[in-house]
Order: C-alpha cells, then structure tokens, then sequence
C-alpha cells in the first residue's frame, strides 16, 4: 500500500471576500508541482461563497464537474438550458465534453453556501455536454459506505464518463470497515468532511486527505463520529493527457 498524506492546513487558500477557498490540488493562483492531482482526480476546492454571491458564466470542457453541497442552496444554469438549485443531501455533475458554459450562484440572502467543487479527467474526450443531480439523502447509511457516484448509468448516485466510485462513509465513534477498491490501478483519496477517523494507517481530522493506492482495500475506523468522502479513481492518466 502506497498513501500521499495531505494535512487540512497544508492545503491552498484563496480569500477573494465573496469566496472563500481552500485547495488540496494546484488550482489558480495556488501551484505545486507536487500537488497537480491524486491520479485522475484534478481539483478538490472547498468553498464557500458569501450571500447572494458566486461565479459569473465561465466556459469549461473536457472534464467531470462534481459539486456536493454541504450547507445552504447552491444555484445552477448552463448553456444547455438548464437551471436547478442544489443543496445539502444531493449530488450535482456536469458533463463539460464539447463545452458548456456556467454560472454557480449562492441562492440565499441569509447565509453562506459551502460546498466541494471536485474535477475528474473523463476517460475520452469530445462527449455531449450533460447535467444531472440527484438526493442522496434516502440512501444514507450510518456505519457503512453509501455509493454516490460509478460509471454506471443505472447504479446509485450520479455517474461520470470514469470508471469513479465515490462513497459517503459515515461511522460512530468505535465503528468502522474495511473498504474493498472496485476496479485493479485504482486508488482512493480519502477526505475527512467531519470528525476523525483512522484511514489505513493515519488518523486524519477535520479536511486532512489520504490518497491510498497500490491495494485491494483498507480499514476505516472512527477515532470520534466521523463524515468522509472517499474518492476512487483510476490511478493513470488518460492517453490523451500523456
């Protein structure tokens, strides 16, 4: 088992007074040649985004934009029609293919909307744009793995042009599991939303990362009542980025 530790306070930060953000991989104005990305696993921003404020439409393609709301009501609209509001308990992606543009707006006066913008490399390039969000309240699950995301169009969760799998973990003090990898050349970036938790061998606290690979599964047992999200992704890069 080969692991790349990430403490929460090591990670890139970006106050812009509207937005608040902290990167784990080079991002912006935050560069680190040895944090460009955990595999196929670009960008993991934690933001959050100040009342009635957010990003104007700005173009993208060619990648896998997850968003997971954490607190408050994050607003949606993109040049393929559509406008949606997501909030804690769903899971939004957006497939950029070919290119779309977007705009990401906190829908509330009263209070701040915190939420993670993730980035996946897509296995191909050039695919039809696509959105979609779904509730991933019904299928919680205490002291055990809930799926949110695969490459199966009719799995739980959202899916992605990647052979992903995130899970929401969520564990009381005491408990926890051992984690089997889905595919062989994967690996899992393991980020602590609440609590502490020992992940294989490290105890990791509030947003420190794990990134795990090289192994067929670890353990994961709550040190306190724990919330983690456990990214896996393929572990090489895509021809097309070689």
């Amino acid at each position: 088992m080969k692991t790349v530790y990430h403490k929460a306070d090591t990670r890139g930060h970006a106050n812009h007074g509207w937005l608040n953000s902290y990167h784990t991989f080079s991002f912006a104005g935050y560069q680190s040649p040895e944090r460009m990305n955990f595999g196929v696993l670009r960008v993991l921003n934690d933001d959050t985004v100040t009342q009635g404020m957010g990003f104007g439409t700005h173009p993208h393609r060619d990648m896998e934009i997850i968003s997971i709301p954490l607190e408050g009501d994050l607003e949606h609209k993109d040049s393929m029609g559509t406008t949606a509001v997501i909030q804690k308990g769903e899971i939004q992606v957006m497939s950029a293919g070919t290119g779309v543009m977007h705009s990401e707006y906190n829908k509330n006066k009263d209070q701040a909307v915190k939420f993670l913008q993730i980035w996946v490399f897509p296995r191909e390039v050039g695919v039809e744009p696509r959105y979609d969000q779904k509730s991933i309240k019904e299928g919680e699950k205490i002291n055990g793995f809930q799926q949110i995301l695969s490459p199966n169009k009719n799995d739980d969760g959202v899916w992605i042009h990647q052979d992903a799998w995130f899970n929401l973990a969520n564990f009381t003090k005491g408990n926890g599991k051992n984690y089997m990898l889905n595919k062989k050349g994967n690996g899992v970036y393991a980020f602590v939303l609440k609590g502490s938790a020992k992940v294989g061998d490290r105890i990791l606290n509030e947003r420190d990362g794990l990134g795990i690979w090289d192994t067929q599964s670890f353990n994961i047992e709550a040190v306190e009542d724990a919330e983690i999200l456990l990214m896996e992704v393929p572990m090489e890069l895509p021809a097309y980025l070689k």
